[in-house]
């Protein structure tokens, strides 16, 4: 299998790259490229959601190949001076094929998302909200109020939200996501204190352990913590997460990084997972799982990007090798104008000989739209 030949290398380049190398937000190699913390350009601290007033601007002015000219005004989401708005759309076509499976092509509306931020006092205390308002009816992503310092060097945060916890990719089907439960989908309720100083940035957070709102049954808690070091060059940082539940606990650990070469930004991250949850039968099992991620992204042009990304996941270290999976994935993301992107490529999955859907090949364009 392919997986065998690039097991050992995706393992030595995400290794590498957490040695030099960034907690991210939808789309970390940004942030490696200008040498700026997530919370420069989101609202949110740990990135991800609406974008601050610079995070408009870059989107305006840096990021895309052409800008249409709007006169001398730039839009910067303000409604009133404590108000402001913004939104994400993604819209795709995609060719799915599978051994031994007709090949489905199909469009989709993945999701249309509404930001509003409140600064009831400006740059102290501010509520937020994320919510995804299509397809499928109106569902809360986040609902948090957050208390920053007079100097903004910590905060506080309370309420619904998405927990830090490494590299918040755009592509929520990662092995490094999917694996830990942890994603842009997933969402907890709870606390979070967050300290951000000279070249530091670090969260704490405590909260309920179930995931999306559900109710809870017992007094088990999940702590979060993330800790990171960013420099104009690169950045690295290590993450924790520990589930303590009456069905069983949960223990996740990873170290991620990113570091700029030139026109290239380079993304790491290797987390492992011990999940003693797993239930077969009447009997509570543990796996130990390895998950790992290596991404390149070439700046060809300005506003033209071409993303590589290899993947390898170990669903159970106990076991043989047989059971481990691979993905590599090449995306070209071109952002012709202001607030609007379009997204190419192929992912293609590679697993156990005898588990067709492992063995995929997913062919997409995406329209993506943000303001």
């Amino acid at each position: 299998m392919i997986i065998r030949n690039y097991r050992l290398l995706l393992q030595c380049l995400a290794l590498t790259l957490c040695l030099f190398a960034l907690r991210a937000n939808a789309e970390p190699y940004l942030a490696v490229q200008t040498g700026l913390k997530c919370n420069q350009c989101h609202v949110n601290p740990t990135g991800g959601g609406l974008r601050t007033q610079y995070g408009d601007v870059f989107a305006q002015t840096l990021l895309p190949q052409e800008k249409i000219d709007t006169g001398p005004d730039l839009w910067t989401g303000d409604i009133t001076k404590f108000l402001r708005i913004g939104g994400d759309l993604r819209f795709d076509g995609s060719v799915m094929a599978e051994p031994h499976t007709k090949t489905q092509d199909t469009f989709t509306l993945q999701q249309t998302r509404v930001y509003l931020e409140a600064n009831v006092i400006p740059d102290r205390l501010l509520v937020y909200v994320d919510e995804q308002v299509a397809p499928g009816g109106a569902t809360n992503h986040e609902a948090y109020g957050v208390y920053w310092s007079a100097n903004h060097d910590w905060y506080v945060k309370a309420g619904q939200m998405y927990l830090p916890f490494g590299l918040r990719l755009q592509d929520q089907e990662a092995f490094i996501i999917t694996q830990t439960g942890i994603s842009m989908f997933q969402w907890d309720q709870g606390v979070e204190f967050g300290w951000e100083r000279g070249h530091w940035d670090a969260q704490f957070d405590v909260t309920n352990g179930t995931n999306n709102g559900a109710s809870t049954s017992d007094n088990g808690k999940r702590y979060s913590g993330q800790l990171q070091w960013v420099e104009s060059l690169f950045r690295f940082g290590g993450a924790a997460n520990f589930n303590k539940k009456m069905t069983g606990n949960k223990s996740e650990f990873a170290l991620f990084g990113g570091v700029r070469t030139g026109p290239v930004e380079w993304l790491g991250q290797v987390e492992v997972i011990d999940d003693k949850s797993i239930v077969q039968g009447a009997t509570v099992i543990g796996q130990r799982q390895l998950a790992s991620l290596a991404e390149a992204d070439w700046l060809i042009a300005k506003g033209n990007n071409l993303k590589i990304t290899g993947e390898y996941f170990n669903p159970d270290r106990s076991v043989s090798s047989h059971l481990n999976e691979g993905r590599l994935s090449v995306v070209y993301e071109w952002t012709p104008i202001q607030f609007a992107q379009l997204r190419g490529g192929m992912r293609y999955g590679d697993g156990i000989p005898e588990i067709a859907s492992l063995h995929t090949k997913l062919f997409f364009v995406e329209f993506h739209g943000f303001f």
